[in-house]
């Protein structure tokens, strides 16, 4: 694509989606030229509105995450891949990006999207407007915004492979993460030779917003905070650019503070959910191993989504004296969990810090559980909070941990059998039903597909090896069924296989196993709430 063409066909790009205005065409053309370093321009105004006027975005293609504009239109992203494909070229050859890898055109290309995306200011007023009319309305225009800034990158996000698993707990939803680029090696060798700073202090502080980035740190030319006041204290409120799940949102303490579980906690999450009735929100634990990849940053994620967790039933309800206003139960899930329902929020939270420090205390060797060893504490909870109708729902997970030799990553984690598919650590959205699978898989599961239709020896493959005896147990688990493994079903099989091993690494983090002597402990622990 010739640049003069590129450069067009972005400003076209920001007119379409409304990112800028007619009136701000010649200035959109000379700001980006000046990035590239050209000195002149060939389209006019009038070849801009052209251009815009001739753009389609794909209105046939539309599904839960993938929000239509403000015009009513649908873009996976592929018009703005190419354009920015064209001009990273360009920025290459010309020698302006550093190096030609997906790091170094990440950082041009943000920096180009960056010149386009309206000032802060601008962004926050159109959201309070919109807000004013709905929190819906607002957040349906600032997710289609993050997406059309190229925050969020649909031509990545869209390559993710997403399925579902029935279950005895439900319909889980398996990822496996595609949309996170990895780092080249040049990359990471000039990462480690840059000048070490500590500015941004953390990928969630607030610092971030428009932030030009660095080889071993993300541009955020193009991002934008929406401020809001929790429990009266300065938040921010921003979509994940990884979008795991529909409207994945982070909302995010102002200040760089440690993550903390406790009643202030629970405030904080009942007080987002009546702001955005439509989202949930849920915290990591405060724990390693148990908790999220930041805890340094207070932050919580939501989003307009419903996970098999919250659609799962209370399988035994109890009440706790003093709290007979508030409806308690244990859910039917593979992890434990404590459901608390009603629609006075104060008394949720204080019954569920109730919870949470009985449970901090709480050890029962019989059923593995300590509070603490030497002194390092073990217990906490993973809090997720919703709105249903008229009530106020608040769900506690437990977690615990504790390590031993034969678990050295946590007894209450995946356990080794299981690492050949899911090995990280099980936080938030894990926690509720979805796997986030790593993107080795894909080509994995391409292989062992190939392999196993070849009858070939998986343990004489050093990449298949680790799949060998998984694969072992579900061919035998089908053949007993009568079922042959073909070119036909082999795909489908794999997947629900997939799915199977993510519920048994969910039931490997539940503190309180899904047997008869796994649930009279919980219910032993329940007494003493």
């Amino acid at each position: 694509m010739d640049i003069q063409m590129a450069v067009k066909d972005l400003v076209a790009y920001a007119l379409k989606t409304g990112l800028i205005e007619e009136a701000d065409i010649i200035w959109a053309l000379n700001t980006v030229t000046l990035e590239l370093g050209i000195t002149e321009v060939t389209a006019t105004r009038e070849d801009v509105i052209a251009e815009a006027d001739s753009i389609a975005f794909d209105e046939t293609e539309a599904s839960e995450d993938q929000k239509v504009n403000a015009l009513g239109m649908v873009s996976d992203g592929t018009y703005l891949e190419n354009v920015l494909a064209a001009l990273d070229d360009y920025a290459v050859e010309h020698g302006l990006t550093g190096g030609d890898s997906v790091v170094y055109r990440d950082l041009f290309d943000t920096r180009l999207m960056g010149a386009l995306t309206p000032r802060p200011s601008e962004v926050q007023a159109r959201f309070a407007s919109l807000y004013e009319e709905s929190p819906k309305e607002a957040t349906d225009w600032y997710y289609t915004f993050s997406r059309d800034t190229d925050y969020i990158r649909r031509y990545r996000v869209k390559k993710d492979v997403k399925w579902q698993t029935h279950t005895e707990y439900g319909d889980l939803d398996i990822t496996i993460n595609l949309s996170k680029p990895e780092k080249d090696p040049k990359a990471i060798a000039a990462a480690g030779k840059a000048k070490q700073t500590g500015y941004p202090k953390c990928q969630l502080c607030h610092e971030c917003e428009g932030y030009s980035g660095r080889v071993d740190y993300p541009a955020r030319e193009n991002h934008r905070i929406i401020p809001i006041e929790i429990q009266g204290a300065e938040w921010g409120f921003q979509y994940s650019p990884y979008v795991y799940y529909n409207e994945h949102c982070i909302v995010l303490n102002a200040a760089h503070t440690p993550m903390k579980i406790d009643k202030a906690a629970f405030l904080k999450l009942f007080d987002f959910v009546a702001q955005f009735p439509h989202y949930f929100v849920g915290s990591n634990a405060d724990l390693p191993i148990v908790g999220g990849s930041i805890l340094a940053h207070e932050h919580f994620q939501g989003g307009h989504y419903t996970f098999a967790m919250a659609k799962a039933p209370v399988e035994r309800t109890f009440t706790v004296p003093g709290f007979e206003d508030v409806e308690a139960g244990i859910v039917k899930w593979p992890m434990s969990v404590i459901r608390l329902s009603g629609p006075d929020t104060a008394r949720l939270a204080e019954l569920a810090d109730r919870i949470l420090r009985k449970w901090r205390g709480y050890t029962d060797e019989s059923a593995f559980i300590f509070a603490e060893t030497e002194g390092t504490p073990h217990s906490t909870i993973t809090p997720i909070a919703r709105k249903v109708g008229d009530q106020f729902q608040l769900d506690l997970v437990l977690r615990n941990n504790i390590t031993t030799e034969e678990h050295p990553l946590g007894v209450f984690h995946p356990h080794a059998k299981l690492h050949h598919i899911k090995k990280e650590n099980i936080g938030l959205i894990e926690v509720m039903g979805l796997a986030v699978l790593p993107s080795r898989l894909k080509g994995e599961m391409a292989d062992l597909r190939a392999a196993i239709l070849a009858g070939k020896d998986l343990r004489a493959d050093e990449a298949l090896a680790k799949h060998a005896d998984w694969v072992d147990e579900f061919r035998a688990k089908y053949a007993a069924q009568g079922v042959q493994l073909t070119e036909e079903n082999l795909e489908g099989i794999l997947r629900d296989e997939i799915g199977i091993v993510f519920m048994q690494v969910l039931e490997d983090a539940g503190v309180y196993k899904r047997t008869p002597e796994g649930q009279a402990a919980f219910d032993r622990f329940v007494a003493t709430i």
